[in-house]
């Protein structure tokens, strides 16, 4: 028999549905438990769980994630992590900071690479070098540069958290949870607060890692097709190190208070803030633990069906009300204790007793009136479509596995009980058509006869920010006030420390010890997605020869060419109404119970980009859909319905979707920042840029706002806008379908296609020609947000540049050296970026939450002297290429091969071409750097500068700049 190197097994165990064998091993001598999935997924993947709760909100679970990651016993260089990024082909490679643990997950495709990261993981999280320095980078510290100056605080958890409470919808989601849980772990952020995170001190620190980071608290995860055997054998090697300790970790169940509670906040709104509409209500229902795989499958149903969709009838109730913008909440199923909620965005704060009573009014009718049973159908449908077809995206599938089983591992459930569905799914079809009432007498138990729930309100404040901004400035001034001078000394003297460690180089012999491939490892060749032209009556049609395991995937596609500019703006709220404001035959409610109830989804996605050598957009409206293939004449019906008959006339419902656009486009402003100002950079370079601004940035949040008046004000006209989309763009002869299916399976699924778009006008009518104003101006875009997001941008075709495939690994580098060490480490910056579309030319420069603004300029400008200087040995080339091909091998399920093989297509990005950039990558030299770097010089003379932050921020960079950047106040 294997030796099982430390191991006892458990139990081992089939699970069909993963077409998986289960083994759960348990180590002798540490008592550390390894769940060991075999399967023949190539994308492998391991992780290493730690249960951490958190004593307090100062974020040292957070801050303990980031820095295990910064440096171990046998790999002693600043940053394994990034080191890991740039040279690796990992398809995952994070670490996650949870309420109640902490995880370390990596995945490959590649096999010793993915070894390679599990060695780096192992020794990192058992063995890192936790010193004071990378502490207050990672957390906090006291920067003074000079003795005579007042401290201010420093640190990159703590500047991403004042990002994160930046966003009201984040701290709605993070106060309900409070609610539920006062005294309790999960009832405070294990995150970190902003205002408790520099309470933290460097002892309490490194005592709870000695507490929790061990491996009796450990749970190991392996999945995939590499070698059951070896996996022991790695994790065994550093467990044997460790004796069994006794951890108190677990999290206790908690039991919510007697009576309902009720909690008001505030939160920072900003000048173009409407007050009376910017108000949130959530109520929340404390629920039982999550166990039970049954119940976990029940309460996600209901949640489902009052929820889950904008047809949904507690969604629909709010929505239909009038009382607010677009509603929240849902499910939260991944703490000990599973929790719902259902709220309001966009409310007037005096009318939340009125929320709270519709939700509790709708419930009871419900339950009284009983569920629509096509409801029940679809949504029964809609999660076993989710569960069979194991979807989750550019996610490794092994991943999502690893967090199922964790929800009951982690408090001392079966790992396999989440994870073997079939049972629990029979349990509960059966029981919802056999037991009358079913999923009523679930609203009853669980939230209307609940007294464990809370009510959360958040109200808008324009002050809070300014009194927390003083109340920092005067805690920092009495600091300052209490220290000696020998204490003054001290601090600028570890801020010049702290500095010159971020900027010292790791030393040859410490980047030796890190494990990489070589040149050698690397395939010469892409990877090709099969792809055939099958056109019908004019009709382009894309077909990929995939195995899908039966289901349809379907893209149609109509291009935006058809329409004159002044329509584009409407765009995205057309798509969204053809599949939400019903058909002449079906109320929307009818229309998306059909949806749930025939397939496994449609939904509009746009699709924008420039085409190689072109001058001009691709740019295309695609209805994407799919469905098991017995069930594809049903999407191809449902298709022909929305398309022509979809009733675009209902002035209430396009309303509600317009308030819906606005309220999601405000809250995405602060956590996706750094795309919205990329966004708005590319928007003044080229005509992709300019229409995806137009249909999405900030300029398309303007007309959201405009069209919201208009919808009430001049109604006909925007109906008459709608109409017109859809007789120009509703047409085969400017039309493409894209296909994704295994053989058998299209040669049936065709010849229903063809019938589908004989069905479909087929007019005759020119592509327009756009005429795209580009903003020059510098600009200030202002938010109420404690951090920025700072850009510049330039198109290097204009200035000379002649693209080569080399480029991507520079950027690359840049991203994983300059900028991850001037504006993250010593910055503060959560992260910063950059990028080269090699389609349009245009190279931008971005950071992400980041306290600086002319500071992190400075860093973008002197990018290219550091390339022209930077001394780069063979071994730092070979990584930064490893990366890049990592990037350019990117793991994929087969829907988005196919969905990525169009898009080579509209583009016309050819194997032959993505070849030859391949082989300039491999063949990168550092003189490819050092040209690079005369290019880039461009941005530093001639770019242009988009900024999202704090209008404090802005105005100071004004002042220092004079009136440098046009201000523009966007919340």
């Amino acid at each position: 028999m294997t030796p099982m190197h430390g191991f006892e097994l458990i139990r081992r165990q089939e699970i069909p549905e993963l077409k998986t064998q289960a083994s759960l091993f348990r180590h002798r001598q540490t008592g550390a438990e390894l769940l060991s999935l075999e399967n023949d997924d190539e994308n492998k993947v391991f992780g290493i769980t730690f249960r951490t709760p958190p004593p307090d909100s100062t974020g040292v679970a957070h801050i303990m994630e980031h820095t295990v990651l910064c440096g171990s016993r046998k790999y002693p260089v600043k940053d394994p992590f990034v080191q890991m990024i740039k040279g690796s082909l990992n398809t995952f490679l994070n670490a996650l900071t949870f309420p109640d643990k902490t995880c370390y997950p990596v995945a490959s495709t590649n096999l010793q690479d993915f070894y390679n990261l599990i060695e780096v993981y192992l020794d990192a999280v058992f063995y890192p070098l936790l010193t004071p320095h990378k502490f207050q980078q990672e957390g906090w510290h006291y920067e003074l540069e000079k003795p005579g100056d007042t401290p201010v605080f420093k640190g990159i958890v703590f500047n991403e958290m004042k990002g994160a409470y930046s966003a009201p919808d984040r701290l709605l989601g993070e106060y309900a949870q409070q609610s539920l849980f006062p005294g309790h772990v999960y009832g405070v952020d294990s995150g970190g607060h902003p205002h408790h995170i520099p309470d933290l001190t460097y002892e309490q620190f490194t005592a709870f890692h000695k507490k929790y980071y061990h491996p009796s608290n450990a749970r190991l995860y392996f999945y995939g097709d590499d070698d059951p055997a070896r996996r022991l054998q790695i994790a065994g090697e550093y467990l044997k190190d460790f004796d069994r300790q006794e951890i108190d970790s677990a999290i206790p169940l908690h039991r919510g208070a007697a009576q309902p509670q009720n909690f008001l906040h505030s939160f920072q709104a900003g000048e173009e803030t409407n007050f009376a509409s910017a108000g949130r209500i959530m109520v929340n229902w404390l629920f039982p633990e999550a166990r039970d795989p049954v119940l976990m499958l029940e309460l996600s149903l209901m949640s489902y069906l009052l929820l889950g969709t904008s047809a949904a009838p507690l969604y629909k109730a709010l929505i239909d009300s009038g009382l607010g913008e677009d509603v929240t909440g849902g499910m939260e199923a991944e703490l000990r204790q599973m929790y719902f909620s259902a709220g309001l965005k966009g409310i007037a704060v005096e009318n939340k007793d009125q929320v709270e009573t519709l939700i509790f009014e709708t419930l009871r009718r419900l339950t009284a009136q009983g569920l629509d049973p096509h409801s029940i159908e679809a949504a029964l449908n809609t999660v076993e479509f989710r569960l069979r077809e194991k979807n989750t995206g550019s996610y490794p599938r092994g991943l999502s596995v690893m967090f199922g089983a964790l929800t009951t591992w982690l408090h001392g459930g079966d790992p396999l009980a989440p994870l073997a569905y079939e049972a629990p799914l029979a349990t509960v079809k059966e029981r919802a058509q056999n037991q009358p009432r079913y999923f009523e007498a679930m609203i009853v138990r669980y939230l209307l006869e609940n007294a464990q729930r809370t009510t959360v309100v958040l109200a808008p404040d324009s002050e809070i920010g300014k009194r927390e901004e003083e109340a920092e400035k005067k805690r920092l001034a009495e600091t300052a006030a209490k220290m000696s001078d020998a204490e003054r000394q001290a601090m600028a003297a570890n801020t010049a420390a702290l500095k010159q460690w971020q900027e010292a180089s790791d030393s040859p012999e410490a980047l030796a010890t890190l494990p990489f491939l070589k040149r050698s490892d690397l395939e010469r060749e892409n990877k090709k997605i099969p792809r055939e032209m099958r056109p019908h009556g004019g009709t382009p049609i894309l077909y990929h020869d995939l195995f899908t395991n039966g289901i349809v995937y379907l893209e149609a596609g109509f291009n935006l060419r058809s329409l004159p500019q002044e329509l584009l703006p409407y765009l995205p709220l057309f798509s969204r109404g053809l599949l939400q404001m019903g058909t002449k035959d079906e109320t929307f409610v009818q229309l998306t119970q059909r949806i749930g109830r025939k397939t496994g989804g449609l939904w509009p996605n746009t699709f924008v980009s420039m085409r190689q050598g072109a001058d001009t957009a691709a740019s295309w409206l695609f209805l994407r859909g799919k469905a098991m293939r017995p069930q594809a004449e049903e999407l191809l019906a449902i298709l022909h319905d929305v398309l022509l008959t979809a009733r675009l006339d209902d002035r209430d419902r396009f309303r509600q979707l317009v308030l819906d656009e606005k309220s999601g486009m405000e809250s995405s402003l602060v956590p996706h920042g750094s795309g919205v100002v990329s966004a708005r950079l590319s928007a003044r370079f080229h005509e992709a840029g300019w229409l995806s601004e137009q249909m999405g940035g900030v300029t398309y949040l303007f007309f959201v706002r405009r069209l919201a008046e208009m919808v009430d004000s001049d109604w006909p006209a925007v109906l008459a806008a709608l109409e017109k989309i859809r007789s120009l763009l509703v047409n085969r002869q400017h039309m493409l379908c894209n296909v994704t299916l295994e053989a058998a399976n299209y040669a049936i699924f065709e010849p229903q296609l063809h019938d589908f778009l004989e069905t479909l006008p087929a007019t005759p009518g020119l592509l327009q020609k756009w005429s795209p104003k580009y903003e020059t101006a510098h600009e200030g875009l202002t938010i109420p947000a404690q951090v920025n997001y700072v850009g510049k941008g330039a198109n290097l075709y204009r200035h000379g540049y002649k693209f080569h495939g080399s480029a991507f690994v520079i950027t690359n580098f840049l991203r994983t050296t300059w900028l991850w060490e001037r504006v993250r480490m010593q910055g503060g910056a959560y992260g910063g970026s950059c990028g080269l579309d090699r389609r349009s030319g245009v190279f931008n420069f971005v950071s992400y939450r980041d306290p600086n603004l002319l500071k992190t300029l400075e860093n973008y400008d002197a990018a290219s002297r550091f390339l022209r200087e930077v001394d780069l040995s063979e071994e730092e080339l070979i990584k930064s290429i490893i990366g890049t091909i990592g990037d350019f091998d990117a793991y994929q399920l087969a829907d988005a091969k196919g969905y990525t093989s169009m898009a080579r297509y509209l583009t016309g990005d050819t194997d032959e071409e993505r070849q030859r950039l391949r082989e300039e990558v491999l063949a990168t030299t550092v003189q490819d750097f050092r040209a690079f770097a005369e290019a880039l010089q461009n941005v530093n003379q001639h770019g242009t500068v988009v900024v999202l932050g704090s209008p404090a921020a802005i105005a100071a960079a004004n002042e220092e700049k004079k009136d440098w950047l046009k201000v523009t106040k966007v919340l």
